[in-house]
């Protein structure tokens, strides 16, 4: 089974990195193409409104189809996008081929945290699911920088041709060693409406969505921030991305070893330690030597959003896990795209160095969620 789980997290890994590989690019593309770092943004945003808004609805569309065909399809068309991205000569052109994998990423996520919820134990999920979300930040570890890194080395066309090369691999790995995974999910291709009257899913919808939202606000122009405020050139910043996601590979084994046993006080816990990451990002921002060991313990905090969001959510219903997974999907990328848009939105109002309080200002929110779920005793 752990085989079957590292085979599914190679799947992410390869479409989290063409979702996210962009953030290294931005101001690259934001140059090529001659838009600002806020328009340029919307290559990162676009896709996951793509993927908050269709999510459950691709997956019901498709529900009758086989799951490991499923996969192997979605990781194609990862795959092609990728290749025509790294040839348009317009930016518009690249955010409608960007649109086009969006639509199967809910698809594979669904399926790939379906399989691991379903076939552990259950004091064992948390750690079943943290290996799909390895996948996760494995892609912080190696595809964001390497992208970065092949875009100041090369061009930002071999950022895209790299994209495609790693879900090549995810692809023939998927295909080659994952057995056929049986139809465990919806299958009428309805909505399942009473998981909506269930209020324990609306208070972990809208914690992940308030937590995700300040995850990205500051974490998606990262690179920008890097360049602008602490003066780094390419190659360092590919080096601080690459630092960010090896200390998120701890952070996540961490995040998935304590959710399970303490999900309040682990949430807790991890509300409080990303909102001091960002008042030291937004004081020491300028040094480059303190933004080294920021952007480490940084990583180390980050990268365990996802799965914490996750347990949440999933945890809140016993109902069909990958229809679940699907409304967790749609949530978590309408928050990446809210974050995107505020993180957007507070750079043009403030300027870059003052991103950090449209963060802090959604961390807030979430511990005020947090702590009303908890007096609630959910």
């Amino acid at each position: 089974m752990n085989r079957n789980l590292y085979v599914l997290a190679l799947g992410v890994f390869g479409i989290t990195t063409t979702e996210f590989g962009v953030i290294g690019v931005l101001p690259e593309l934001a140059s090529a193409f001659r838009v600002s770092i806020e328009k340029a943004g919307w290559l990162l945003s676009i896709f996951a409104l793509i993927v908050a808004v269709f999510g459950p609805f691709m997956l019901l569309t498709l529900s009758s189809y086989k799951r490991k065909s499923l996969l192997v399809f979605s990781l194609s068309v990862f795959v092609a996008a990728n290749i025509l991205s790294a040839f348009i000569p317009d930016f518009y052109l690249l955010l409608i081929t960007r649109m086009i994998p969006a639509f199967f990423h809910p698809v594979y996520w669904s399926i790939a945290l379906s399989v691991a919820g379903q076939t552990s134990d259950p004091a064992e999920k948390s750690r079943a699911v943290s290996i799909i979300f390895s996948g996760l930040t494995l892609a912080t570890v190696m595809g964001v920088p390497l992208s970065t890194f092949m875009s100041d080395l090369l061009s930002w066309q071999s950022s895209f041709l790299l994209t495609a090369f790693i879900n090549g691999v995810a692809l023939a790995g998927v295909w080659l060693y994952l057995p056929s995974i049986q139809n465990t999910g919806t299958s009428s291709g309805k909505f399942e409406i009473k998981i909506f009257r269930n209020k324990h899913i609306w208070t972990g919808l809208f914690l992940a969505f308030f937590m995700i939202t300040a995850m990205y606000s500051t974490y998606g122009y990262m690179a920008d921030f890097l360049k602008n405020v602490t003066k780094m050139n390419g190659k360092q910043i590919s080096l601080m991305l690459f630092l960010f996601g090896t200390a998120g590979i701890a952070g996540n084994r961490i995040a998935g070893k304590y959710m399970s046993r303490f999900p309040f006080q682990t949430t807790f816990v991890f509300l409080i330690l990303l909102s001091g990451i960002h008042l030291l990002i937004g004081y020491y921002g300028s040094c480059f030597t303190p933004m080294i060991l920021i952007v480490v313990f940084w990583g180390l905090i980050h990268s365990g959003g996802f799965l914490i969001s996750n347990i949440n959510v999933t945890s809140s219903t016993s109902e069909d896990s990958e229809f679940v997974n699907s409304i967790f999907t749609s949530c978590g990328n309408f928050a990446v795209t809210a974050g995107t848009l505020f993180g957007g939105f507070c750079i043009a109002r403030y300027g870059i160095e003052n991103i950090v309080w449209a963060s802090i200002t959604g961390l807030v929110l979430a511990m005020v969620l947090l702590l009303f779920k908890k007096r609630n005793r959910y």
